[in-house]
């Protein structure tokens, strides 16, 4: 049944979510292949981890004192590693929970359901999180009385037991709302498996990480994790339930890769105007027209973008406290920016030492290249979060050098209008255009242009992101680049040698 059958007030209800939850976890209860290692996880397993945790206690206590701080580090880690094993069962769950239905051709009842698609999304979601969660939690009560127990008795503060809990749930929330959506959009559970590894990967070194951390007893830092992985939440949520369509999973045949589609949708998308983006029929509009693309394609494309690039400059003002924030912390000495000891000998002998490591227009130009590249290659893989973190850095730069000049006791004015207004009039807005639409590529696999998937959103945000860096960001850093090397010194020289 399509979704605009259901009446509006209907839509969204959690009640009619959990009827489906309550389906799915009796189906799930009822299969000793799902049930059967979550009970060994949830009762074996943090006994092992309490034997293993009594017996190094034990082992340390023999040699020096120094030692009982390793034995009191090693019981957070194993708490850590008892709630997390149960959750990875969620992983397996949420894989199955449409493309194994799929195959077993046991979906379409499912689909034809008078509920929502947003109730269908949440209520497999919640199903696939909700044993596993409650076997993590099990398992960390079990080890937490083990630990209470022990003639070494052990207990946790509160506060890091609280951690733990969230630190699980937040974890088992990522994996399953990410496989949620990888099983919405593939056709086989062997190319779900395979997807999955886009989702395990981060998680072991996220994992690994926090290892480290427990060792160190930085409990904070782990504060932090949980806020990131939230939000990470949130994101693939967001994704899951714009991209989810019934009809698009019923109707979707096996997976194809055809890189003559993909090249010749991509082409089109870069050709046409941006309006006619999407009108595959309109053949005589994908036409390489550089006219056009100056005065029409990229006045458009650069209005379309106005909310990533109202993100872009909230990180900036972001940026600029961070850096003012630093400043105040680490102050430079006076001797590390001598602005009022500067001379024609100086900058020549800048300018020798420049030479010697080629720090000319060329490097200039590819070093700011190289930042953009970066931004838009590593937002796909993070939802655009890399992109927003390179714009974090470099404004905090920026604003932690302008800081120090002042705090020296300079005209920070002055040194701005010296020593990067020249070549930043043009360098700065471009950095940020480009870094725009590299955010709006990785924000377009959480929300696709209307009317596209995932794998279409991403050639046409590609297909903007490359026109505009070709034909806006590469010229208008080349010449920024240009003057940063030979006018910027001599505007500098002017203004401040003796």
């Amino acid at each position: 049944m399509s979704t605009q059958t259901i009446p509006r007030h209907e839509r969204g209800s959690l009640s009619t979510a959990l009827v489906i939850t309550r389906r799915e976890l009796r189906d799930s209860l009822r299969d000793w292949r799902i049930l059967l290692p979550i009970i060994i996880l949830t009762l074996i397993f943090p006994f092992i981890m309490d034997f293993t945790s009594r017996w190094a206690t034990n082992w340390l206590h023999q040699f020096s004192r120094g030692n009982e701080l390793i034995a009191e580090r090693l019981n957070p880690f194993l708490l850590m590693i008892v709630g997390f094993f149960p959750i990875s069962f969620s992983l397996i769950i949420a894989l199955e929970s449409f493309v194994g239905e799929k195959e077993r051709n046991s979906l379409e009842p499912i689909l034809s359901m008078p509920v929502s698609d947003l109730e269908l999304y949440i209520g497999k979601m919640l199903s696939s999180l909700l044993l596993p969660l409650m076997a993590s939690y099990l398992g960390i009560t079990v080890f937490l009385i083990g630990r209470f127990l022990a003639p070494l008795p052990w207990v946790p503060p509160l506060d890091l037991t609280i951690l733990m809990f969230l630190l699980t749930t937040v974890e088992a929330l990522v994996m399953v709302s990410g496989a949620v959506v990888v099983s919405s959009q593939t056709t086989s559970v062997r190319a779900a498996n395979l997807l999955a590894s886009f989702i395990i990967i981060p998680m072991a070194f996220l994992v690994q990480f926090e290892s480290v951390t427990m060792f160190y007893a930085e409990y904070g830092a782990l504060w932090w994790i949980v806020l990131a992985l939230l939000v990470v939440d949130l994101i693939l949520v967001r994704m899951g339930i714009r991209i989810f369509n019934r009809e698009e999973i019923l109707s979707k045949e096996m997976d194809e890769l055809n890189l003559k589609t993909i090249w010749r949708d991509f082409k089109g998308y870069f050709l046409r105007p941006p309006e006619l983006a999407t009108d595959k029929e309109n053949i005589s509009a994908a036409r390489f027209n550089l006219i056009r693309f100056y005065r029409h394609d990229i006045p458009l494309l650069l209005k379309q973008q106005r909310l990533p690039l109202a993100v872009i400059m909230i990180v900036i003002l972001v940026s600029v406290g961070v850096g003012i924030f630093y400043a105040h912390q680490f102050p430079i000495p006076a001797k590390f920016l001598p602005l009022d000891h500067i001379s024609r000998d100086t900058f020549q002998r800048v300018g020798h030492l420049q030479g010697l490591i080629s720090i000319n227009t060329r490097f200039i130009f590819l070093n700011n290249v190289r930042t953009i590249i970066l931004g838009g290659l590593t937002s796909v893989f993070s939802f655009g979060a890399t992109t927003l973190f390179l714009t974090l850095v470099n404004g905090s730069l920026v604003s932690f050098l302008i800081t120090q000049v002042a705090m020296l006791g300079y005209n920070p004015w002055l040194f701005t209008a010296t020593f990067l207004l020249p070549h930043g009039f043009l360098e700065i807005p471009t950095t940020l255009i480009g870094l725009t639409f590299a955010l709006r590529m990785g924000a377009g696999l959480v929300s696709p242009p209307a009317g596209l998937d995932i794998g279409q959103g991403l050639l046409l945000t590609s297909a903007n992101f490359l026109k505009i860096f070709i034909f806006l960001v590469i010229p208008l850093l080349l010449i920024a680049a240009f003057i940063e090397a030979n006018i910027t010194p001599q505007i500098v020289i002017a203004v401040y040698a003796n």
